[in-house]
């Protein structure tokens, strides 16, 4: 396996890491919001 392929491997991974904790940040905030109606 060459150095790019772990490189962009990693990235995606990265990527799909933020990705989803972003989501979770944005669904816990919501949900905070939501409670206090």
């Amino acid at each position: 396996m060459s150095v790019v392929a772990f490189e962009i491997f990693f990235l995606v991974l990265l990527g799909l890491a933020s990705i989803s904790m972003a989501w979770f940040a944005g669904f816990v905030v919501y949900r905070l919001f939501k409670g206090q109606k």
